[in-house]
């Protein structure tokens, strides 16, 4: 039963009582409650009037937000659809080759579609695929978290840390954490990569001319990061030194000295942290084909790999061509263990360059990508090295 309802029911009792009353005091008494519960019930059809007008107004509001969604879901769509229109890709195409009149028009005649920004050119989504792809199809790079931070981002690693402790209820205090951080940082460069493309090639419109450079330029510029990176990997120290400011600027790795054999991946892993466990073995092709020889050599039915995942990358030395103490092989946790960090975002940037190659009837083209890579988790790697021969 509600208040409202319960007030109903002992109004009609007080009537009864009010006739049954046999002092004038006892019918004020009544008369009073009465009074009282009047005034209550007033307080609460004005309470439900308050609520019925609150939920009139949030019913009201959410209409209003559910429009203005449509409106931006149905903006949004018309934008997609815009810049990724044969007219608009065949714009930005020449604007990449710094031509701006065809885009400037077709960016003033749609101002109302793109809602006002006439000044953005904005970048088809397929040539947002062409990168993607590039990074998710590279060895090494669709292994690496990425982030876009703008400057040079700077990551703190743990180079020194107590475990945690069981502490029983009752017990003493726990010892307070004994943890020192390093700073890696993560400088970001210019890749660039050039290219020479005939007058041919330069007259393709729109979809087909991007999908030629951007391949071309995107594939190269996704390896060298992937190189860079791997070269700062195996230079990594055995063991962490402070700057002279005291700060341990770069993380450390383990390092082997083994010739290929079933038991060096093994040792390989067995000297990286507990947290790494995504393991990755990164080598020269032709240090993979000495790996399978030895295991073919001495007839093991187990995979000298153990299932554990290779990449392959030419920045390491071969084996064979490796000098004593080289760094040949890597084995380590990329995902936990490195980040790449885009400042101005993950596209590539072109520039065009129609003079120097002019007498040869070639246009060169410059990509360009910004992006600053490193290793950011101490003993996440094991760096495998070629022993002394004897």
């Amino acid at each position: 039963m509600s208040r409202k309802e319960e007030i109903e029911a002992r109004k009609v009792e007080l009537r009864e009582e009010v006739e049954n009353a046999e002092t004038t005091e006892q019918v004020e008494e009544l008369e009073k409650e009465a009074d009282a519960l009047n005034e209550e019930v007033e307080q609460i059809a004005e309470q439900e009037k308050n609520e019925e007008t609150a939920k009139e107004m949030e019913e009201k509001s959410l209409a209003v937000k559910e429009v203005k969604k449509v409106e931006v879901k149905s903006m949004n769509e018309e934008m997609k659809e815009f810049r990724n229109s044969e007219k608009y890709i065949n714009a930005f195409a020449e604007y990449v080759k710094g031509n701006n009149e065809e885009m400037r028009a077709l960016l003033s005649e749609n101002a109302g579609t793109i809602q006002g920004s006439s000044s953005t050119v904005a970048v088809p989504d397929f040539v947002y695929d062409i990168v993607k792809t590039a990074w998710e199809k590279d060895d090494i790079m669709s292994l690496v978290r990425k982030v876009s931070v703008q400057g040079n981002l700077k990551v703190n690693f743990e180079a020194s840390a107590t475990d945690a402790v069981e502490h029983a209820e009752g017990s003493g205090a726990v010892n307070e954490e004994s943890l020192v951080l390093g700073i890696v940082e993560l400088k970001p460069v210019s890749i660039k990569k050039w290219i020479s493309i005939s007058d041919e090639v330069y007259g393709m419109r729109g979809e087909e001319f991007l999908r030629y450079v951007y391949d071309e330029l995107t594939y190269k510029i996704v390896k060298k990061t992937a190189d860079s990176l791997i070269a700062k990997i195996a230079a990594l120290p055995q063991s962490l030194t402070a700057n002279n400011d005291g700060i341990y600027d770069t993380v450390s790795a383990n390092k082997i000295t083994e010739a290929p054999a079933m038991g060096t991946i093994f040792n390989a892993i067995a000297n990286l942290s507990d947290e790494a466990g995504d393991y990755t073995i990164v080598m020269n092709k032709l240090t993979y084909a000495e790996f399978k020889r030895v295991q073919l050599a001495n007839n093991y039915a187990a995979d000298i790999f153990d299932g554990i995942r290779v990449r392959f990358n030419n920045t390491l030395p071969a084996y064979g061509k490796a000098t004593t103490g080289q760094v040949y092989a890597i084995v380590g946790d990329f995902d936990h263990g490195t980040l790449s960090n885009y400042p101005e975002g993950d596209g590539v940037d072109l520039k065009f360059d129609d003079k120097t190659l002019m007498t040869s009837d070639l246009i060169r083209i410059l990509g360009r990508q910004y992006v600053g890579t490193n290793a950011v988790a101490d003993k996440a790697f094991t760096l495998i090295a070629k022993p002394e021969t004897v």
